[in-house]
């Protein structure tokens, strides 16, 4: 089936391009939020993945499994795109006047504060990553993907997305370590906070190394 689907696809079927859309864009997406950490930005980014997966049809090769990892795949080159033109946009924003400030709408998110709590804190410790081993995590741990289906999406040999990954492990294990340090040295001279007032509480970094798997279709 899945070798019909390539097939399909390759040759410029439609039809069988939405059945991808419909059975990978959440694996996407999920993907995109966890690596920008704004759930805007990872919107752009399935658009853009499947538009540049599109023009890129022809490159799928007919035989294999799911294509997951080559959407990943250019999802990962999006993001680094995404970033660089981000990064030009705020080089030119800073040359302009400062504007009026604006009334704060935080209230109006209220229901997003707790989950925009875990994120901003598995972001955190994420961006101390080297851009590559982040990568790789959030591929290998969250995505559940397999070393060799990560190897597909990245272009890497296995051996090269297996030190990354060791090496991104280490590494997030010794953040955890001194963030939560960090977090009850604060608490123990400025007294606990409340969760969701604004201070981080301890065990926020451990969803930076929680294994996130889902079963796919």
């Amino acid at each position: 089936m899945e070798n019909s689907i390539r097939a399909r696809v390759r040759a410029g079927d439609a039809a069988a391009f939405g059945l991808v859309f419909e059975d990978h864009a959440q694996a996407v997406y999920r993907h995109a939020v966890r690596m920008t950490g704004d759930w805007a930005v990872a919107e752009d980014v399935v658009s853009l993945t499947f538009l540049e997966a599109w023009r890129l049809r022809a490159r799928v090769d007919p035989e294999g499994e799911s294509l997951r990892p080559w959407l990943l795949g250019i999802a990962g080159n999006v993001i680094r795109n995404t970033r660089r033109a981000a990064r030009r946009h705020q080089r030119a924003l800073a040359k302009l006047p400062p504007r009026e400030a604006m009334p704060d709408f935080a209230g109006d998110l209220a229901g997003r504060i707790a989950d925009a709590e875990e994120l901003a804190a598995a972001k955190a410790a994420l961006e101390r990553l080297r851009p590559a081993e982040r990568e790789v995590f959030a591929l290998c741990v969250w995505e559940g993907l397999d070393h060799a289906a990560v190897a597909e999406a990245l272009g890497r040999p296995v051996g090269t997305i297996r030190s990354r990954l060791s090496r991104a492990r280490a590494r997030l294990r010794e953040l955890t370590a001194k963030e939560l340090a960090a977090s009850r040295s604060a608490r123990s001279g400025s007294g606990a906070q409340r969760p969701g007032a604004g201070g981080q509480v301890a065990g926020d970094r451990d969803l930076a190394v929680r294994p996130y798997k889902e079963t796919t279709r």
